[in-house]
């Protein structure tokens, strides 16, 4: 398989995703009153969490390994971090980056998995990989409950753009249009998630 299959546009959607996910991780830490080590760290494993799962899964090289520029990013990120007031990020700023992480993270995990040949539905559910685990490790470290757990719709922002980029692939359409489409789907639905409190049914016990 040829190591070199991602495109200018995803290798860019793919810093940019790490860059918002490694935020919210330093932010985290930041907020919790923790060293610049520990702010590095956690920008760190929030950015590449998903991405290195997802490399595993489907036998690619992980990303960051290969890519000098993730780790630089994810260190300048933490940085950033370190020398803004916390102010800055309160409200729903946080909710609001991670939201666009989720989504960009979510196109390119399903982009890379269908560019590895992996079929379309194991690369919808790659897709929701690369978008969610970051936050969970984040949220499993930090000692918070878990993103997953909150009731307003999350994992589902990410199925909605993984399942718009395989869609968009099958159908044969241009691939910019796709990805810029499935992030701003997946985004917009968890704005909306965010502001209307919107979430699914929960499982209730039958008699």
């Amino acid at each position: 398989m040829n190591e070199e299959v991602l495109t200018p546009v995803l290798d860019w959607l793919d810093l940019a995703g790490v860059a918002i996910f490694a935020l919210t991780g330093a932010l985290v830490a930041a907020k919790e009153r923790q060293t610049l080590v520990t702010l590095c760290f956690f920008a760190l494993v929030t950015g590449v969490g998903g991405g290195t799962v997802r490399d595993l899964l489907i036998g690619a090289p992980v990303f960051w390994i290969v890519d000098p520029w993730v780790a630089a990013v994810c260190l300048f990120i933490a940085l950033f971090a370190w020398v803004t007031p916390t102010r800055w990020w309160e409200g729903r700023i946080l909710s609001l980056a991670d939201g666009l992480g989720l989504a960009a993270y979510s196109v390119l995990g399903t982009a890379k998995a269908l560019e590895y040949g992996v079929p379309p539905v194991p690369a919808f559910t790659m897709g929701v990989v690369t978008g969610c685990v970051g936050g969970i490790v984040r949220d499993i470290l930090a000692q918070r409950p878990s993103i997953l757990m909150r009731p307003e719709l999350y994992v589902t922002a990410a199925a909605l753009s993984a399942s718009l980029t395989v869609l968009g692939d099958l159908a044969g359409i241009m691939r910019w249009w796709v990805w810029i489409a499935a992030t701003t789907a997946g985004f917009s639905l968890r704005l909306l998630a965010i502001h209307w409190n919107l979430a699914l049914p929960a499982y209730r016990e039958r008699r």
